[in-house]
């Protein structure tokens, strides 16, 4: 099962204030033991959502809103993506990791859709599509 790995945002992150050196080491070493272990597939951090936008979408009309976005809470300061056997797998590697931010932070976990996840809305024809694209970005 493949997951996402939110690390929730913080007034500090918002801010744009950076890591300290001793967190960068600590989080490096996490990620070691992530790759190791073969859980990890892909990490990163993210600008501030002042450096960010957002396109709406209503009907046909698109609109696009420049960041910063106000609630903080509900916003994303950096993603992993792991394979695990398990949500609880995933859980508990998780529990491992540093402290993401200066005090208080979170991480959410939310399991991605796998292609049997569509049913039979997923045709063959676009199952093949799917396997040709992922072919093409490997």
């Amino acid at each position: 099962m493949k997951f996402m790995v939110m690390v929730k945002a913080t007034a500090d992150s918002e801010a744009g204030i950076m890591p300290s050196e001793q967190l960068l080491t600590e989080m490096g070493k996490y990620n070691e033991e992530l790759v190791k272990a073969g859980i990890m597939q892909a990490g990163e951090g993210l600008h501030p959502s002042s450096k960010g936008a957002r396109v709406r979408f209503s009907g046909k009309n698109r609109t696009v809103i420049d960041g910063p976005f106000s609630e903080t809470k509900e916003l994303v300061a950096g993603f992993w993506i792991w394979q695990c056997a398990s949500l609880q797998e995933a859980i508990e590697w998780a529990k491992r990791c540093p402290n993401p931010m200066p005090g208080e932070s979170d991480l959410e976990i939310r399991q991605v859709f796998a292609a049997e996840d569509f049913g039979e809305a997923f045709t063959p024809e676009l199952r093949e599509q799917e396997e040709r694209l992922r072919a093409q970005i490997a």
